[in-house]
């Protein structure tokens, strides 16, 4: 007498549901405690972050700029959000594929965790070792497709004794492994959440900043226009705009900190943040501004800051002849090259330490950033800074240089209507009008409105503080007429010339044309 047995079999029965979300489950389990092992150790991104470092480095300039204008400084945000969407997706389809060719999603998780680990290996912003740095990744690997493997085991059928044909899933092995992949899922999430790296803010917390031994004078008092809605005439900390490729803010403690500068120099120089902070510091106001920076746009800003005069610390090493250009470069490897002339003139570029009386916020470049008056920030504003190179620019490819970038960029003359904002109502009897313009290295000398197609009339401008910061203006519309209408605005600076109205992109080197408003009043 034979007994026959009904070999197992990848069922039909068990739900589309299970089978995606036994992919998440293990997408997530493996990234969750990816992302907890890299929390654990300085310099070592998460997958996620990798995989979005990868693509910040690949992404061409036009895509970029997209994005700035797009989301503006919520644009890493969005990437982060997209990556995470990604990888959502093809989990849920690789495990609904899974029910039945398990081999293929296997397939696919592997593909997401062979990049996730191909990206880590290549990740510029790691300072860790790079044995550790793969860690996380590979452990993401080995994690969803074990996890992967054990749901999609549950989800057979589990054949009955006595039966012919076997019924259902064995849905309590099912949900031990749901609720085992969740936990996991928890404790990565939280060790990634409350243990990861605050080393930056911690050291921050202890810093105290000396006293300039060259303070600003102080603000003049009519540099600020009193109209409601204009922008402050020193930008606040947390509205300061930030434009980087960091996904994560990199954790810099002053403890270690070495900045090194060599190079073509006579001298070669490791200074420690105390050596810094021992040297002659100086405070300057000085107007930045972002080279994605739209007509109109506010990726600009001002404000008063404190540091070493790059020109001392130059000097002292000795810059040899046929020297052009400064590599800078970022605790996170982002590469910057700057005009050496730009460092040693008149114009007082700083290695700055202090930003509106405290030390760096951490995400503008703590313990220690470049702030250069006159150039765009992609050829000046290296944050978390670590190392200057003295050389020359055929010598070398800064980050943005290969993506269509030019390699020196002053920052264009430029105003801008703060008031009234777009689609704004404006009253009959107080159609008054506000804003901010700025020309460094020269000053702004005048500027104009024009409402719809009448004629240039001057605004009234604020008080001057320097040539490297912005100047606020204001106008007063006094024959004002119901309507919808346009006001648009044009500088002029100290030397006699009048900003363009021809509209330029952002590559090369920064955005021209006039800004106009449309606005009702009533």
């Amino acid at each position: 007498m034979t007994t026959e047995t009904t070999p197992r079999r990848r069922p039909a029965t068990a739900p589309r549901w299970a089978g995606a979300l036994a992919g998440l489950l293990a997408a997530a389990t493996g990234v969750a405690i990816g992302s907890g092992l890299a929390a654990l150790f300085t310099g070592v991104p998460t997958p996620i972050e990798s995989v979005g470092n990868q693509f910040i480095d690949l992404t061409p300039a036009w895509l970029k700029d997209f994005a700035i204008e797009q989301f503006g400084t919520n644009d890493k945000a969005v990437l982060i959000a997209g990556t995470v969407v990604v990888l959502t997706l093809a989990s849920l389809a690789a495990g609904v594929v899974g029910l039945r060719r398990p081999r293929i999603a296997f397939a696919i998780v592997a593909t997401f965790g062979i990049v996730a680990v191909i990206t880590a290996f290549t990740d510029r912003t790691a300072t860790a070792q790079r044995a550790l740095v793969l860690i996380p990744a590979l452990v993401t690997l080995v994690v969803s497709l074990v996890v992967l493997g054990v749901l999609l085991r549950a989800l057979e059928l589990a054949p009955k004794p006595g039966d012919d044909v076997p019924e259902g899933f064995d849905r309590r092995a099912f949900m031990r492994a749901v609720l085992v992949a969740s936990a996991g899922i928890a404790v990565g999430a939280s060790v990634w959440r409350f243990l990861g790296s605050d080393a930056g803010a911690a050291s921050r917390a202890s810093v105290s900043l000396p006293a300039p031994a060259d303070a600003a004078a102080p603000v003049p008092a009519g540099a600020q226009v009193d109209l409601d809605g204009i922008s402050p005439f020193i930008t606040p900390n947390s509205d300061f705009y930030r434009i980087d490729t960091a996904l994560q803010v990199p954790q810099v403690p002053v403890e270690g900190y070495t900045l090194r500068i060599h190079g073509m120099v006579d001298q070669e120089l490791n200074l420690s943040f105390r050596d810094l902070l021992a040297e002659r510091l100086v405070e300057r106001r000085i107007t930045l501004t972002c080279v994605s920076n739209e007509v109109g746009g506010p990726l600009v800003g001002n404000a008063a800051w404190l540091g070493v005069l790059t020109k001392d610390l130059l000097e002292r090493a000795g810059v040899q002849a046929g020297a052009d250009a400064v590599k800078t470069t970022s605790s996170d490897g982002m590469t910057i090259g700057t005009p050496v002339e730009a460092l040693l003139d008149d114009r007082e570029s700083l290695i700055a330490v202090g930003m509106n009386g405290e030390p760096l916020p951490l995400q503008h470049g703590f313990p220690v950033r470049m702030v250069v008056p006159g150039l765009y920030g992609y050829v000046s504003a290296t944050k978390w800074l670590v190392d200057i190179e003295v050389t020359r620019f055929e010598d070398f490819e800064a980050y943005w240089t290969p993506r269509g970038y030019a390699e020196e960029a002053p920052i264009k003359m430029s105003s801008r209507i703060d008031v009234p904002r777009s689609f704004a109502e404006v009253p009959l009897d107080n159609a008054r009008f506000g804003g901010v313009a700025w020309a460094q290295d020269t000053g702004i000398e005048r500027v104009e409105v024009q409402i719809d197609d009448g004629p240039w009339q001057d605004a009234d401008l604020a008080e001057e503080d320097s040539i490297n910061t912005w100047r606020q203006w204001s106008w007063t519309w006094d024959d004002a007429t119901e309507g919808i209408h346009n006001v648009t605005v044009r500088a002029t600076d100290a030397n006699g010339e009048t900003q363009t109205s021809e509209r330029a992109r952002i590559v090369p080197d920064g955005t021209t044309g006039w800004h106009s408003v449309q606005f009702r009043v009533a």
